[in-house]
C-alpha cells in the first residue's frame, strides 16, 4: 500500500481554531481583524424598533417588519380559537361570517343576540348593525366617486389618435353625488328616519 502524503500546510491560524474547536472556544477569534464594528441591539420578544427606516418587531422568536395592513391582516385572518371563550373556531361559513363582522365565533355571537333580545335592546342593535353596513358602503361609494374624478378623461386609441371621453362637468356631478351621500348617511334605514 502507498502512503498517503498530507500535501497541505497547516498556517498557525488553522492549529488555532482547531484548539479552539477542540476546547469548545468556538466563537474565538483566530486572527485579528481591523475595521468597523456595527453596534448591534439585542431585541427580546414583542419589542418594536426602528431600523434603516423600516419598523421591526419580534413575533414568535422570528424578527418581522411591521406593516401598515397588519391592522387588517387581524381582522381578515381567523385566529385557531375564540378570543373570547377560548373555544376552538372551526372554519366554516357561519365562524368566518361572524369573525369578518365581530371578532367572535358563531356561538358567542347566538349568546350575544340572546341577550340583547331579553334586555329589549334588538331594534336598536339591529339598526346600528343595518346603518353600520350602509354607512360602510357608502364609504365605498365616496372612494370610488373620488377615484373617478380623478381618472383623466383622455385616452390614446390603437392609431395613435388622441380621444376625449368626457361626458360632462366632472365636478358638478362630484358635488351633488357628495351632497346625496352626505343625506343618506343621516338617514336611518332600519326605521326610515333621518338621525
Amino acid at each position: 500500500m502507498k502512503e498517503s502524503v498530507l500535501k497541505k500546510e497547516f498556517k498557525p491560524r488553522d492549529v488555532a481554531r482547531l484548539r479552539n474547536l477542540i476546547s469548545g472556544k468556538t466563537g474565538d477569534a483566530t486572527q485579528l481583524q481591523a475595521g468597523w464594528e456595527r453596534h448591534s441591539v439585542d431585541h427580546t420578544e414583542g419589542d418594536t424598533w426602528e431600523e434603516d427606516g423600516k419598523k421591526w418587531t419580534i413575533k414568535n422568536g422570528i424578527k418581522q417588519t411591521v406593516t401598515k395592513l397588519d391592522q387588517i391582516k387581524k381582522l381578515v385572518v381567523m385566529p385557531l380559537t375564540c378570543p373570547n371563550c377560548g373555544k376552538l373556531m372551526k372554519v366554516d361559513l357561519y365562524n368566518k361570517k361572524m369573525w369578518s363582522i365581530h371578532q367572535k365565533c358563531f356561538d358567542c355571537v347566538i349568546k350575544m343576540e340572546d341577550k340583547i333580545k331579553r334586555e329589549g335592546k334588538w331594534d336598536e342593535y339591529q339598526s346600528g348593525v343595518m346603518n353600520n353596513n350602509k354607512n360602510a358602503m357608502l364609504t365605498d361609494l365616496e372612494m370610488a366617486l373620488e377615484n373617478w374624478v380623478e381618472e383623466k378623461d383622455t385616452f390614446v386609441s390603437e392609431s395613435g389618435e388622441v380621444e376625449k371621453w368626457g361626458g360632462g362637468d366632472k365636478n358638478a356631478i362630484y358635488k351633488q353625488a357628495k351632497e346625496e351621500i352626505a343625506k343618506l348617511r343621516k338617514q336611518d334605514i332600519y326605521k326610515g328616519e333621518n338621525l
